[in-house]
C-alpha cells in the first residue's frame, strides 16, 4: 500500500507554533532518549515552502543528522524513519499529557 505524501505548505498556510516546537524539544529523542530538538521533515522544503510544525519529531542531533543527510539509508528509508519519528513523537507528547482533546 502506498503511503500518502504530506506536501509542504506556503508559509502563510502552515501550522506554526512556538509552543509546539518547545514541547517537542522538551521530550527526549524518540530513538535513543538523549536530549532532543524539534526536527522538521526535509521533503519538499525550500524557498517559501515549509512543513507544518505539528509534523516535527523529537530527535537528538545525531539522529537528526542521520535522517537529514545520512549515507547509510536511501532517501526513501530516511523519509520513512522521519515519518516513524513523527508518530513516536506524537505518542510521547500524548503520554506526557502535552496533547489533549479540547
Amino acid at each position: 500500500m502506498a503511503v500518502a505524501q504530506l506536501s509542504p505548505r506556503p508559509k502563510e498556510d502552515r501550522h506554526s507554533s512556538e509552543a509546539w516546537r518547545r514541547a517537542v524539544a522538551e521530550i527526549p529523542c524518540v530513538f535513543c532518549g538523549a536530549p532532543a530538538q524539534a526536527a522538521h521533515r526535509n521533503a519538499g522544503k525550500g524557498l517559501s515552502l515549509k512543513t507544518d510544525d505539528c509534523l516535527c519529531a523529537a530527535l537528538c542531533p545525531t539522529h537528526h543528522s542521520e535522517i537529514d543527510q545520512g549515507k547509510s539509508m536511501t532517501r526513501e528509508q530516511r523519509r520513512a524513519e522521519m515519518d516513524r519519528a513523527i508518530v513516536l513523537t506524537l505518542r510521547a507528547l500524548v503520554h506526557a499529557g502535552r496533547v489533549v482533546l479540547a
